[in-house]
């Protein structure tokens, strides 16, 4: 009796995209991830301060339909694995003068806190508004946001023209609010969801306003912090058999006859030497900039776009702490506005500059439960820069100029955040150009200005017959969430175009056994 060759699959990166691949197709396959760094998560990392994990990655947690989906594809259930905490206070925004407005979980009481602060037009405005973004979601969910590779004809195919000229593609996001809103404060906080992107929002296309959208239909803190997240699917993974390889660090992508042969692999691990290990299928979860400039391959840069730095996302500048605030209160998610929102942009975009007058984004993990921390508590404070880290080496006297812009925007916003000493940590464009290969410390792959900047995103397929992209460089974009769907759309892509089939089916239950991850380089 012949045995039938089970098809074997290496995942370049533990981000979100490649660990919702590999969990998916462990049940289909066989599934190894290499991961450069000591564990998984990607861009979801924590740091120490004063001995406790702070999140300084991405902190917000929305869309949990779309982990759900990727859990139950693994024949797992999200809920069985991390605890999530609904957050009734959605944001809190400051500005110098010294108003201050909550959105809120529930329309109703965003609406009437917009009255109290900006009158009564304005909160019905934001009632047309939440109800635009609505519909702008719902357009572009199936037929953009869940396809592997959407295309303008295939938009306007499966979507009327009138629905499509709904989502004011052809306008900028901050056009569109100057329309919307009457309040230049309310245009300046609905025109930061763009930087979820990293994207200004005086250059992203209005379609970006759906974020307030995502947002509004829930926002969850996680128990343990987001990193529980991908250790939750690394945890799926394993049960289903996939191997992670800790310290390996994937040097070349191996073709020939245009179709995947395997991956070179070195690294700390017993057995990763360079040697060259067979693969019938590659994700490639690394910022696509590592393909396209030809790192990975020479021959495979040959077959897709260059990657032109004009191009790039913004990075960020982060301080990891333990802190004692004084004056205005903060929430989970704290927002501190600058007065003059064109000059910040100007500066990361225009100039290459860190901003002068930063709007300064805290979050305040200890504050998720609603309640008011005793003593010192964790902060992660984050402004927006350039994405020049392999271009710009950040003095001692750069980054601290740029910690004490912050911290002047925060007290002019009416809070002083006092740093505990000996507690921070600060992170530069140029360590996440180091943390992140290829990028220059752009956090979102490419920016998403002009109406064409979505489609110009790589799809999850590649020319490369068993080749896949996955993770926040490719469609649907960056975002855990969106780095999720993708890490899906390259699956189900492998199972298609290789008719894999599971092997098994079913949910599991809550608390079953998970295997450790393998900490070294497979064998056969």
């Amino acid at each position: 009796m012949t045995v039938k060759h089970r098809k074997r699959i290496a995942i370049i990166g533990a981000g979100m995209g490649g660990l919702s691949a590999a969990a998916i197709l462990a049940r289909h396959c066989e599934v190894t991830v290499f991961e450069r760094a000591d564990g998984p998560g990607g861009k979801i990392r924590q740091i120490e301060a004063g001995g406790q994990p702070v999140d300084s990655g991405p902190t917000v947690f929305t869309m949990d339909w779309a982990l759900e989906r990727v859990f139950e594809q693994a024949g797992a259930r999200l809920r069985d694995h991390v605890t999530l905490v609904p957050q009734e206070v959605l944001a809190r925004h400051y500005w110098p003068d010294g108003t201050a407005l909550d959105l809120f979980a529930d329309i109703d009481r965003s609406a009437d806190a917009i009255s109290d602060v900006f009158g009564p037009d304005e909160a019905a405005r934001y009632r047309q508004f939440c109800a635009q973004t609505g519909d702008v979601f719902e357009t572009l969910r199936a037929p953009f946001m869940e396809a592997g590779a959407p295309s303008f004809l295939g938009l306007v195919s499966q979507r009327s023209p009138i629905s499509l000229l709904k989502t004011a593609p052809f306008s900028t996001l901050w056009q569109h609010l100057t329309k919307a809103f009457g309040a230049p404060k309310l245009r300046q906080l609905f025109g930061r969801y763009a930087t979820y992107c990293g994207a200004s929002p005086f250059s992203a296309p209005a379609t970006l306003m759906l974020v307030a959208h995502v947002e509004q239909a829930g926002v969850w803190a996680l128990e343990g912090g987001m990193a529980a997240l991908p250790r939750a699917l690394e945890t799926v993974a394993t049960r289903n058999g996939a191997r992670f390889v800790y310290g390996a660090q994937v040097d070349e992508i191996i073709e020939a006859g245009e179709r995947v042969q395997g991956v070179r692999v070195s690294g700390d691990p017993p057995g990763l030497d360079g040697a060259a290990q067979q693969f019938d299928m590659v994700v490639m979860n690394g910022d696509v900039a590592a393909l396209l400039n030809g790192s990975m391959s020479a021959s495979l840069a040959q077959r897709l776009p260059p990657a032109p730095k004009a191009a790039r996302s913004q990075s960020a500048m982060t301080w990891s702490a333990l802190a004692e605030p004084v004056g205005q209160p903060l929430s989970y998610h704290t927002v501190f506005f600058s007065t003059d929102y064109p000059a910040e942009f100007d500066a990361v975009f225009k100039a290459g500059s860190v901003p002068a007058s930063p709007t300064v984004y805290v979050c305040a993990p200890d504050r998720a439960s609603g309640k008011t921390p005793e003593g010192p508590e964790r902060v992660f404070c984050l402004i927006n820069a350039p994405a020049n880290g392999d271009t710009h080496p950040y003095t001692e006297q750069e980054i601290a100029t740029c910690r004490q812009r912050m911290l002047d925007q925060l007290a002019r916003c009416g809070t002083q955040l006092n740093l505990v000493p000996g507690t921070e940590t600060v992170t530069t464009p140029e360590t996440f150009a180091t943390l992140f290969p290829e990028t220059g410390g752009a956090l979102y792959g490419m920016a998403s200005h002009g109406w064409r900047a979505s489609f110009q995103r790589p799809g999850v397929r590649t020319p490369v017959k068993g080749l896949y992209l996955a993770g926040g460089s490719v469609h649907p974009g960056p975002g855990v969430p969106m780095a999720a769907l993708s890490g899906h759309a390259a699956a189900m892509a492998a199972v298609k175009d290789f008719a894999l089939t599971s092997r098994s089916p079913g949910a599991d239950i809550a608390g079953g056994i998970s295997t450790p991850s393998a900490r070294t380089a497979p064998t056969g």
